[in-house]
This record gives structure tokens, C-alpha cells and sequence, in this order.
């Protein structure tokens, strides 16, 4: 007999076959016994009619505790009323390691005792589908690019500068008393492999020393960073947009069980389409007080902000062009209106804010120079990032979609710290 997966199912009606893995949960009715049985790739509800057993495989069923490992031999038949349109018809079983006082029974547990015991809680059906759609994120992010031929370029982890701002720095001891820094992004190490390669993008973790508890905030999160020779904010605004799109078509494509079981609306996400639409960040703050929102230029945007912006379209939304005062050093200013950058923030709809930052990037090394002057950065530290203005120097563009804000918003989760398999925030560094 041999060993399928419970996704496989489906397409093995009338067959016997072999799963290993665990049991969710059991329940009996009468002279029937229902077997909730998982194995990663799904769930399916496995049948004991006790009139075609003898007494001692049913005494071993009524043995079985949650989580308990084992291998299931049945026969596949069709059931449209499941889930996953098959039941199995259980031959026998056989019990590998059996599970004692389980944590996380059925009934409602806290976040902080969730999170204590992540390590067990990814067992749960709802997380299992939101980590496949994570899964499923990273994949096709990565054949988006390369589709387009882009080049993976890996980016270090330790870095002897700040990318995003000084205050939100992870300090590390080097050899020799030396002082590293974990990286906030690799997007400087990326500007220097587009300026070889033309067209490159980098997938790694990033970490942010943000003393933020807040739903939207994380200190270890993943990004996927590309960069383009020959860019402006604009072709940038319209490869996030490709990239956005691309990777929502695919969730809905190959994720509609995962998003029924996280009982997510999919009609916004089927509005996903072209165009995105563009607002200044001028136009921003009208909208804003327009709702109410005492913001002015020159104050960024916090998640209240973004999320109030966010709800009035219905798909996302570029906000351009922000105040040059509060972005970061590297951003080409507007030709035409030198006090904005060229940058951009992607919101998400439904009210979800900030997915995506980007925008051009300052290629002129006189320029360069007197921005990282004026933050009071190491100059020594940014040597190698001004050779890239002094040797055929090009105008470029890129951006970083996180990779955790992307699936909070297509999963609708409530909480960012659910759609990563580990979350490192300002209170939590186990398990």
C-alpha cells in the first residue's frame, strides 16, 4: 500500500491507502468513532463503523489521545460534504508515540499561553492555513522575479551601519571588541548588485529595535527587497503594483480551502487588480483631515493614520512623495518640489496599512554625501555606497514588501505575531 498525504486524497477515490501522522481530534456516536486525523499537508475525518471491527482495534481507538503519532490504513471514499470531499474508511492503525495531557485542548486559551506554547500551537487548523499561505507568499515571490529574470543577490546579516534610522539598531559584539549591527535591510547591499546585474532582489530577515507593542509591529521579520537600474519612483510603483497582484492571484488560485478555513472575505481580494491607485502625500493629509485626523505636513503616518487611508479605497492605495524630513537619507529628492522625497508607501486595503515602502534612490555622489553628512552618519561606514555615485553611477529604484504585513493583510489576521512560524517582539524572545 502506498504512503499518500491527505492533499492527495482527492484524487485516489475507491483506493486503499497508507498516512502517517496525527490525530486532531476523536469523538464517537454510537457504533461509529470519528478520527479528525492531520499530517501538515490537511485534515480528514477518518471512519470507524464498529460493526465491520472486532473489539480490539476498537479498544485501541478508544485509546487514542490528541496528538498522538501514528500510521492510518483506510480506503478513500468520496463525501462531498467534507471539507476536502473524501472520508477514509479506516482498515487498522498503528499507534508510534502516543500523546499524554496535550496543552491546547478545544476551549478558548489566551494569546500570552498561545504564544508560550507557539511551538505546539502551529498544530491548530487556522494556523497550519496561514502558514501554508505564508508558504505559498515566499514561493511566489520568488518565481515572480525570477520570471523576470531577476538574480537573487543574499545580503549579510551583520552590517557596520544603519540603513533605516539609528534609534532602531540591534547591537551586536564583534571579534576584537569590534561592534556590528544586525541588518534593518538589505536594501544598500541590493543598490550595489543592481548597479552590476541591473535587475536583482534579495529575501532574508531584517530586525528593528522599535520599542513598538503595537499589532502591526515585529522585531525579527522577513522582506523580500528588489532593485532596478534605470528606475524611477514611477516603474517602481508599477512593480510593487505586478508583484502585489501576482501574488494575490496565486493565494486565491491554490489557497480557497486555507482562506474558508480562516473564514476570510475573498471579494476584496478579488478586487485586487490594475490599477492601484496614486496619491500625493499632500492629497493624503486633506483625506485625513477630511475624516477628522489632526495630522499636518511634515508629521508621518502611524498605523491609525495608514489604516484610516487605507479603508477609503477599495484596493491599494501608493501614497508618494512624502516630506524629505522623514525619510531616510538615501532618497532622491523631487526635482520640481526639493523639500519631498521620491519615495513611496504601499497600504493595503480593508483599512490594513503600510505593506510595502520604496521609492528612488539619490545617485548623485555630491548629493549623497551631504545627506549622510547632514544625519550625522559614519562616513567611513558609507565609503563603498558613495563608490557606486562616483563609477557609472545610474538612476535606480527598489523597495521592500514584508513579508508578515503581506499575509497579515491577505489572511485578515488580526495579529501580526500569527503569521510567523516563531515572533521575536519587544516582550518575547521564546520559544
Amino acid at each position: 500500500m502506498k504512503y499518500q498525504q491527505v492533499d492527495e486524497l482527492k484524487d485516489l477515490i475507491g483506493e486503499e491507502v497508507e498516512l502517517k501522522g496525527w490525530v486532531y481530534n476523536t469523538r464517537s456516536s454510537g457504533k461509529i468513532s470519528f478520527l479528525l486525523f492531520r499530517d501538515g499537508s490537511g485534515i480528514v475525518q477518518a471512519v470507524l463503523y464498529h460493526p465491520n471491527h472486532n473489539e480490539e482495534i476498537i479498544k485501541r481507538f478508544d485509546e487514542l489521545t490528541q496528538e498522538t503519532s501514528l500510521i492510518l490504513w483506510g480506503k478513500v471514499r468520496e463525501d462531498k460534504r467534507a471539507p476536502s470531499g473524501v472520508e477514509l474508511d479506516i482498515i487498522d492503525f498503528k499507534i508510534i508515540s502516543p500523546s499524554v495531557d496535550y496543552p491546547i485542548s478545544p476551549k478558548e486559551h489566551g494569546v500570552d499561553f498561545l504564544q508560550s506554547n507557539r511551538h505546539l500551537w502551529l498544530r491548530s487548523k487556522k494556523q497550519a492555513a496561514i502558514m501554508r499561505v505564508r508558504s505559498d507568499v515566499v514561493f511566489y515571490s520568488r518565481e515572480f522575479f525570477n520570471n523576470r529574470k531577476f538574480l537573487c543577490i543574499d545580503a549579510p546579516i551583520f552590517t557596520p551601519s544603519a540603513c533605516e534610522g539609528t534609534t532602531t539598531l540591534f547591537e551586536v559584539n564583534y571579534f576584537d571588541e569590534k561592534k556590528v549591527y544586525l541588518s534593518q535591510s538589505g536594501q544598500l547591499y541590493m543598490e550595489a548588485a543592481a548597479l552590476a546585474y541591473g535587475k536583482v532582489y534579495c529575501f532574508g530577515p531584517a530586525f528593528r529595535a522599535e520599542k513598538s507593542k503595537t499589532r502591526r509591529h515585529l522585531t525579527e521579520f522577513w522582506q523580500i527587497e528588489p532593485e532596478v537600474a534605470f528606475f524611477d519612483i514611477n516603474d517602481d510603483m508599477e512593480l510593487a503594483e505586478d508583484l502585489v497582484i501576482y501574488l494575490v492571484e496565486k493565494i486565491l488560485e491554490r489557497r480557497q480551502e486555507d482562506l474558508k478555513i480562516l473564514e476570510r472575505d475573498i471579494k476584496p481580494l478579488e478586487n485586487v487588480k490594475k490599477p492601484f491607485y496614486r496619491i500625493s502625500y499632500e492629497e493624503a493629509i486633506k483625506i485625513l483631515n477630511r475624516k477628522g485626523i489632526d495630522i499636518k505636513f511634515g508629521e508621518d503616518f502611524g498605523a491609525p493614520d495608514e489604516a484610516a487611508l487605507s479603508s477609503e479605497f477599495d484596493r491599494p492605495v501608493f501614497v508618494h512623495r512624502y516630506p524629505a524630513e522623514i525619510k531616510a537619507f538615501y532618497m532622491k529628492r523631487d526635482k520640481d518640489r526639493p523639500d519631498l522625497a521620491l519615495g513611496f508607501d504601499m497600504l493595503a486595503g480593508e483599512g490594513y496599512g503600510e505593506t510595502i515602502g520604496g521609492g528612488q534612490r539619490e545617485d548623485d555622489y555630491e548629493t549623497l554625501l551631504k545627506r549622510i553628512e547632514e544625519h550625522k552618519l559614519p562616513i567611513d561606514n558609507f565609503k563603498w555606497y558613495l563608490d557606486l555615485r562616483k563609477y557609472g553611477s545610474v538612476p535606480h529604484a527598489g523597495f521592500g514588501l514584508g513579508i508578515e504585513r503581506f499575509v497579515q493583510w491577505v489572511t485578515r489576521t488580526q495579529h501580526i505575531r500569527e503569521v510567523i512560524p516563531f515572533a521575536r517582539t519587544l516582550d518575547r524572545t521564546e520559544p
